[in-house]
């Protein structure tokens, strides 16, 4: 197969030529060649000669001349030239063999063929020469086409070893299933299950970074059961294995709250590309296998799991390698508040709930929204159309709430620098205790949000508490 017609950018050509001057066979390899069959557009290009791939990246980058930057990296024996919006990355074709105890590769020198036995999936395992005399010639030793039209992922070589010698494989194939929307072929997966004890010499760096690129793609859900299925999952994240399963007690059981969890993530996929609300999805009932509860009179119950889960979260992330900072803390907050919303829903909205609410979310309320709305999966669609009609009154309630009394971010008129300065007093527990009082004033409406308000309210507190005004002493 020849695919000429597929190489229009003159970046390839102009390879070629690089690559004939030097005598060298090159070959566009990996995930560009799979992604021209799958009409994706990329712009990360990488090429496979056989020689040294960094020479041939230093003279393309002197021959592209101007907008052109070069990095080599003589350890990998690898070069990244960057032009024009492209990423071409050289390398030199390699042979690897594996130690048990470790995933990094004992590199050789090699050929073609040997490059493309190593490679992890037969769709990933094509070759296009880019050399004048066979430009566009499709090598493809392991039928990648037909698993692309099949859409599957297999192992270019035995499964076992593939994914013994770079456990990370097994990761990989899982997400590719996932953002391609690919089945694995059921040997290559029973392989994972027999292999997945493999993945605790790979870095949880690593992993998470496949986990995340699951997260991001379009039906995320399908990368977790994967992941479950093939035994992965209660290694590399226990607390959402935990999540699996249900338990009848008296005739009475609770939902699947794995597959809910999942159900959620899909629903946010829909709506929003954001990924820490996907990870806030993930995480939302991340506690309830250790707050369930079964009351006689109630069933069962899960109190306070939105408040113990919140507490989860800064260690698992830890432990996954996950961002300890403001993504984290994002998170934490969307898990600890996702009830609220709900709760309003059930009850009567009233004005000092929706204030409080939108003081407590702050910027992400509308983010909060979504993964509230997304948390309504019941079967019963009638149960469904009024938990969403009352999320619209809810809606509607918080913009109505914050055009009148800017209420989300708000800080109290009266900081507590300010009611120190008023009384001549140093920092105390009945400083905050009036500035607690102030807040509370205005998220139930008993003031407006306003310092004269605010000011006189200060007063009257003061008055209650015993403190003499500093104009009163002096009189």
């Amino acid at each position: 197969m020849n695919l000429k017609d597929k190489l229009k950018n003159p970046i390839f050509k102009l390879v070629g030529e690089v690559a004939d001057e030097v005598a060298q066979p090159c070959y566009v390899v990996g995930g560009y060649v799979r992604d021209l069959f799958l009409h994706r557009h990329s712009t990360d290009i990488d090429f496979v000669t056989v020689g040294s791939g960094i020479g041939i990246a230093q003279k393309l980058a002197s021959r592209l001349g101007d907008r052109t930057s070069l990095a080599v990296y003589s350890n990998f024996g690898t070069a990244q030239v960057k032009h024009r919006g492209l990423e071409l990355e050289f390398v030199g074709a390699r042979r690897e063999s594996y130690n048990r105890n470790s995933r990094k590769p004992i590199v050789e020198d090699g050929t073609l063929d040997d490059d493309q036995k190593r490679r992890d999936f037969t769709i990933n395992a094509m070759a296009i020469s880019v050399n004048s005399e066979n430009f566009g010639e499709l090598i493809d030793p392991f039928d990648g086409i037909s698993d692309l039209e099949k859409r599957l992922i297999r192992t270019p070589l035995d499964p076992d070893i593939t994914f013994s010698d770079d456990p990370l494989r097994m990761m990989r194939a899982i997400r590719f299933a996932t953002q391609l929307n690919f089945d694995i072929l059921p040997e290559t997966f029973d392989a994972i299950a027999r292999n997945k004890e493999r993945i605790s010499i790979i870095s949880r760096e690593r992993i998470i970074d496949e986990m995340s690129k699951i997260v991001r793609s379009n039906l995320p859900s399908r990368g977790f059961i994967l992941l479950e299925q093939c035994g992965l999952l209660k290694i590399i994240f226990p607390e959402m294995q935990a999540l699996k399963g249900t338990e009848v007690i008296d005739g009475r059981g609770h939902k699947d709250n794995f597959y809910h969890t999942l159900q959620v993530l899909d629903n946010v996929a829909k709506v929003s590309d954001n990924e820490w609300l996907r990870w806030a999805a993930v995480f939302h009932d991340i506690a309830k296998p250790i707050t369930k509860r079964f009351d006689p009179h109630l069933g069962w119950t899960f109190h306070n799991h939105n408040f113990v889960g919140k507490k989860m979260i800064p260690p698992i992330f830890k432990r996954m390698k996950l961002p300890m900072n403001e993504k984290m803390k994002y998170v934490q907050k969307l898990v600890e508040l996702h009830m609220r919303p709900i709760a309003l829903v059930e009850e009567e909205v009233t004005d000092s709930a929706v204030r409080r609410l939108l003081f407590d979310a702050g910027d992400d309320i509308d983010d909060l929204m979504m993964l509230c709305e997304a948390d309504i999966t019941s079967k019963n669609p009638e149960k469904v159309r009024r938990y969403l009609e009352n999320f619209v009154i809810v809606r509607n309630k918080l913009v109505e709430i914050e055009e009148k009394d800017r209420i989300r971010n708000f800080q109290p008129p009266m900081s507590g620098e300010d009611i120190m300065k008023e009384f001549n007093l140093p920092p105390s527990r009945v400083i905050g205790e009036i500035k607690e009082r102030l807040k509370n004033a205005i998220l139930d409406g008993e003031i407006n949000n306003n310092r004269e308000e605010a000011w006189n309210l200060m007063m009257k507190v003061a008055a209650e508490k015993g403190i003499i005004h500093n104009s009163e002493e002096s009189k």
